[in-house]
């Protein structure tokens, strides 16, 4: 199993090289780091802009379909945002919680064996407690951005509750980018850093639970605020989204809901989670 992690490592990086050498971008090449846990080893990639820091830093939380796609390489989604954040001078750590070793992918309630509420939420704060090992990243500046079963996982790590008092510093900000929040506002959430959520009107991951989130989390909570975009179904954020229907197979899907173009809607987004992340 090791072996073969490394060699899934090895043929992402190297696949990013070719990718980035075709389209005659500068070549964004992520670096595969081992992140340790109680239960073994979590694999991630990492990004860091040019020189020896200090550098911001943001721990990047994908989706249900997982970090990459076929061939090994990084899904485009997640490899406009590394350019974009590493342009804003921040690192950009991806815990790979369905890679080699895990589960693969999760959007199938089926094949659902990575939950949000406990291994995402291990995997982003051996995310957290790896950066802050590191010289070159600015302790208290570590942001959090989630995506979907990502941005769920988010939503979790932020709570009161699963601060952890041995740590003297906390994440910064987060963004939550169409987060499941049903169970969350059923429980009572509120956030210890501030945080941002962002969604579609009309997704199926539950704008309407996530308004009623952070409404209920008002006076008692960080800084959180809820921006939800009209007419936009799912993947406000990504560039380039096609049309595409849940599946209608044996088991209900997670993360597959419509998925239109907004480029109002994506510029907006994209604008504000920048800002809030550079708070």
């Amino acid at each position: 199993m090791r072996l073969l992690a490394v060699l899934t490592s090895v043929a992402i990086l190297v696949t990013t090289a070719m990718i980035a050498a075709a389209s005659g971008k500068p070549q964004v090449v992520p670096v595969a780091v081992d992140i340790p846990q109680a239960n073994g080893t979590l694999h991630g990639l990492l990004y860091k802009p040019d020189g020896n820091g200090p550098f911001a830093a943001v721990i990047a939380v994908h989706g249900c379909r997982g970090l990459t796609g076929h061939g090994g390489q990084i899904l485009p989604r997640y490899r406009d945002w590394v350019e974009r954040l590493l342009k804003a001078g921040n690192a950009v750590l991806f815990p790979d919680s369905s890679g080699p070793g895990n589960a693969g992918s999760q959007c199938h309630l089926r094949d659902h064996r990575v939950f949000a509420r406990r291994h995402r939420v291990a995997d982003i704060r051996a995310a957290q407690q790896w950066l802050l090992h590191q010289p070159w990243v600015v302790h208290d500046h570590i942001g959090l951005l989630g995506w979907a079963d990502g941005a769920s996982a988010v939503l979790w790590a932020v709570r009161p509750q699963m601060a952890l008092a041995a740590w003297h510093d906390d994440f910064r900000s987060a963004v939550a980018y169409y987060p499941d929040c049903r169970r969350s506002s059923r429980l009572g959430w509120s956030a210890r850093v501030p945080t941002l959520v962002l969604t579609g009107a009309d997704d199926r991951g539950s704008p309407g639970a996530c308004r009623q989130m952070v409404d209920n989390a008002r006076g008692r909570s960080a800084l959180v605020r809820i921006v939800v975009y009209p007419g936009v179904h799912h993947d406000v954020d990504r560039a380039n989204a096609s049309l595409h229907l849940p599946d209608n197979g044996s088991g209900p899907a997670r993360g597959h809901g419509h998925a239109v173009i907004n480029p109002a809607g994506r510029a907006d987004s994209l604008n504000r989670a920048a800002i809030w992340l550079a708070r």
